[in-house]
């Protein structure tokens, strides 16, 4: 079989073995059922996996090293600090929209299992080339040298929740403009500000407080 036709199989079993995993979960999903979606035989199959879980290993591989490069490409192009942070969360929940229930539960309460120990060491490399990626844009400037990383990622995790929260949607137009209060939230905090910035921003803050002072004198 020439190496092209048998890149193209590999390719299509792991590009079906996404769609099914994401759709159905880890555990209902057969080799079966991947073979006959992606129109193969599983001989064919064997051919480069040795069974269900090597296949979704290659899956996961994939999908967080194009989440990484995705993030790599918003950190180092030519773009607002605003409109990263926007790129940031699209990506994240990009990257979450398509998860059934059934996946994320297979993946996350499968504890001590093989993928779920992957997946565990997976995310542990991708985090440190992530915190790798942000101290690289801090270098240059993109965010302020004091502000720590990981304490944006851990907010993040919870972005998904925060953004789907009946009571908090009651108190906007729609989805988007939570997102973008938590996106000027964040900004606000990590962008860098010059030192006429600052002296602009206190200086106005002093000139409210003394207004404010004078109408209460009189």
């Amino acid at each position: 079989m020439a190496k092209g036709i048998k890149q193209d199989i590999e390719n299509l079993l792991i590009e079906v073995g996404h769609e099914l995993f994401w759709k159905f979960g880890f555990k209902k999903v057969t080799v079966e059922d991947v073979c006959k979606k992606a129109g193969v035989s599983k001989m064919s199959f064997y051919r480069y996996f040795g069974n269900k879980t090597d296949l979704a290993k290659r899956v996961l591989d994939k999908v967080l090293s194009e989440g990484i490069e995705k993030f790599r490409i918003i950190l180092t192009d030519d773009d607002t600090i605003a409109n990263k942070m926007h790129r940031f969360i699209a990506l994240k929940m990009e990257g979450t929209n398509d998860i059934s229930k059934e996946f994320v539960e297979d993946l996350y309460t499968d504890i001590g299992s093989e993928i779920q120990l992957y997946m565990a060491q997976r995310s542990t490399e991708a985090w440190v080339s992530v915190m790798e990626e942000f101290r690289a844009a801090q270098s240059r400037g993109v965010f302020r040298s004091d502000f720590k990383p990981e304490i944006l990622f851990a907010m993040s995790k919870d972005i998904a929740e925060i953004v789907t929260n009946p009571a908090l949607n009651s108190l906007y137009a729609n989805t988007q403009e939570v997102i973008v209060e938590w996106v000027n939230l964040i900004t606000f905090g990590i962008a860098p500000r010059d030192e006429n910035t600052e002296r602009r921003e206190v200086t106005s803050a002093t000139n409210a407080s003394e207004e404010k002072c004078q109408t209460l004198d009189k």
